[in-house]
């Protein structure tokens, strides 16, 4: 007995595997579980203390956070701009809607915002049109109302579209009007009545012989409109300036695919 136990520890000291530099080679993987016994032989006086409370309790919450919640105490410098961004239009938009509510700083002059903005909402649009379309006697005049009609449809259906995909709500909690629901513009981002305004004032200018003082009344309309949705705190100032910028690509989708007087006939007599 005595010439076996010799003949096994000179076994333990000749493998290398047992020196306290290799002694991370023989811990189990993770997700097997030591026996208590074996994890006190392990132990010795190589091996470093166990850390602090708050230091393995830091650990531990570092471990579990997600990935996402660790790449938000780092930001990129893209993210920290975004987010100023972010902020300077939603401090700019509340300061600028002044007719948001009752308490205002002007809530006298907010019955006539709202009316400045329904100049450039979609249904009053769409029925004018319709009406000057049946009285129009001209190929002319028909063929420009039934392409302008065309523009107004586009613009319903692509800031619905855009709103119900985005669904950002407006600077203060307002809720939409009975006309708002009709047009689907229930969502702030982007201004429908913007988009609108821009588009309009864009076709009038390039279709209609207009006087200079008119041109920019034209121009003016359409920017008090943008802004009135902002002062009763409907849109932010990036809403609005997004619908602008829609509105102007829309103009130029409705120029490439101008309908001619042949097919504006055919439809308005299929009609």
């Amino acid at each position: 007995m005595p010439a076996s136990q010799s003949r096994a520890r000179a076994r333990d000291r000749n493998n290398v595997l047992n020196r306290a530099e290799f002694l991370s080679l023989n811990q189990p993987p993770k997700g097997t579980q030591e026996p208590r016994s074996s994890g006190r032989k392990a132990s010795g006086p190589s091996t470093q203390p166990p850390p602090s409370g708050d230091g393995a309790r830091e650990r531990r919450q570092s471990q579990q956070l997600p990935e996402e919640d660790c790449m938000q105490l780092n930001p990129s410098f893209k993210g920290i701009a975004f987010n100023s961004l972010l902020a300077i239009d939603i401090c700019m938009s509340k300061r600028l809607g002044v007719c948001a509510g009752r308490a205002a700083s002007w809530a006298s002059a907010r019955s006539m915002v709202k009316l400045i903005g329904i100049t450039g909402h979609g249904i009053p649009w769409i029925g004018g049109t319709i009406l000057c379309l049946v009285r129009s006697s001209t190929l002319a005049g028909q063929e420009v109302l039934m392409n302008l009609l065309l523009a107004l449809l586009l613009d319903i259906m692509t800031v619905a579209g855009v709103q119900k995909l985005i669904k950002r709500r407006g600077p203060y909690e307002t809720s939409p009007g009975l006309l708002d629901y009709l047009t689907m513009d229930i969502y702030a981002f982007p201004a429908g009545h913007a988009s609108r305004a821009a588009m309009v004032s864009k076709f009038f200018l390039s279709h209609l012989v207009l006087a200079v003082p008119l041109r920019v009344l034209l121009v003016l309309w359409a920017f008090c409109v943008g802004l009135s949705r902002v002062m009763i705190g409907r849109h932010h100032i990036t809403d609005v300036v997004s619908g602008f910028i829609i509105g102007y690509f829309q103009f130029r989708l409705v120029e490439l695919v101008w309908m001619s007087s042949n097919t504006c006939q055919m439809l308005i007599s299929a009609w």
